[in-house]
């Protein structure tokens, strides 16, 4: 089963995802941290996020690009962190695809991958596209293939749900 859960920054999304994944019972549990850590404020952000999944039993994987080499140990729920980062670490950085044709359609076949191999897999993305317009050409670039990504995962995900001021509002549900 696939959870597609976005929102804006601090909406409660990772809190309401890893929910999910405790709710689903005991078995093994996966976080993937897609952010790497640039300057001060990503390395708060990073321990913020160790701190709060603490004693919740999760076995945390760094995997900042080419999700598709991922290979866990044993099945079991697995919760991406996020979206957005994997997207731009892929496009940015040095050991990332670059810009491909291709790109949001294989990291979206990859997670659908990852999906059908789990119990459970649990994708966390940004809404960035209530920010305003992208100010440089790279930027518009990027909103435009993460855009494409989300709406790739929705269809793909047996649910998709958008966190607002913590509040889960379901936009898609498995019947």
């Amino acid at each position: 089963m696939m959870i597609f859960v976005f929102g804006g920054s601090g909406s409660g999304k990772s809190e309401y995802a890893e929910q999910r994944i405790l709710e689903a019972g005991e078995m093994p549990r996966y976080y993937l941290a897609t952010m790497e850590p640039f300057g001060e404020e990503g390395k708060k952000r990073i321990e913020r996020h160790r701190k709060l999944r603490s004693g919740k039993g999760f076995v945390t994987v760094e995997c900042a690009t080419h999700l598709e080499g991922l290979r866990l140990p044993e099945k079991g729920a697995v919760l991406l962190e996020d979206l957005s980062n994997l997207l731009a670490n892929e496009i940015w950085s040095e050991n990332g695809r670059g810009l491909s044709q291709d790109l949001a359609e294989d990291i979206c076949q990859t997670m659908k991958d990852l999906s059908d191999e789990h119990q459970l897999f649990v994708v966390v993305g940004n809404d960035i596209h209530r920010d305003g317009e992208p100010q440089t050409p790279e930027m518009e670039q990027y909103a435009s293939l993460l855009a494409e990504c989300q709406t790739r995962l929705a269809a793909l995900a047996d649910e998709v749900v958008e966190v607002v001021c913590g509040i889960p509002m379901v936009m898609k549900a498995q019947l």
